[in-house]
């Protein structure tokens, strides 16, 4: 082979390879596009927390498990706040969400020596590390909106869980659900 053939050659074989590479994650969202402090948005008073008057919930100290869904490990309470779900790939709070983290402030202001851990989650799909980054910043865009709501910092913890209870191979209807925050009341 001449050199005329093999710099040809090297362009085919390089130009094959670059447009038949790597297919590239979608572009990952700006942390501005956070939806906070739009109209239409419930306000705390007008939320429901599902206590459906069930006295055993009104109580930190009762302890209970699986009553309508709720699950007290003593020093958490699950399941009392509704999780807050996220579009795929995304971190920005939806309108319809929002209601919850107000749900969450009114019963912060209710009980005032109870706190909140902010769960972060993900789907299987993605790295873990990019997963964990992703249910990192879901956690951190509810707390910025219960902040911009009033609520103390000092009453916020955040943890990504990522993708490590996330169903792998599921189905779309499945992921959707492991795309949340989940907002657990600590106690102490």
């Amino acid at each position: 082979m001449n050199a005329i053939s093999r710099k040809v050659l090297f362009v085919v074989v390089s130009a094959a390879v670059l447009l038949t590479g790597c297919s590239k994650k979608p572009k990952r969202p700006d942390p501005s596009a956070t939806v906070i402090g739009q109209e239409g948005q419930l306000s705390p008073t007008d939320a429901s927390f599902g206590l459906g008057g069930n006295s055993a919930l009104t109580d930190p100290n009762n302890s209970f498990a699986g009553q309508n869904g709720v699950i007290d490990e003593g020093d958490k309470i699950r399941g009392l706040l509704q999780p807050v779900y996220f579009a795929y790939d995304q971190s920005a709070l939806q309108a319809g969400e929002r209601a919850k983290l107000d749900a969450a402030k009114a019963y912060l202001e209710a009980h005032p020596e109870q706190r909140l851990l902010i769960e972060g989650r993900a789907d299987w799909r993605g790295t873990g590390d990019y997963n964990l980054g992703l249910g990192d910043r879901r956690a951190a865009a509810a707390k910025q909106y219960l902040i911009t709501l009033g609520v103390a910092d000092t009453k916020i913890e955040v943890l990504s869980k990522g993708d490590l209870e996330a169903t792998e191979n599921a189905s779309e209807d499945v992921m959707s659900k492991d795309r949340r925050a989940d907002l657990v009341v600590l106690k102490k």
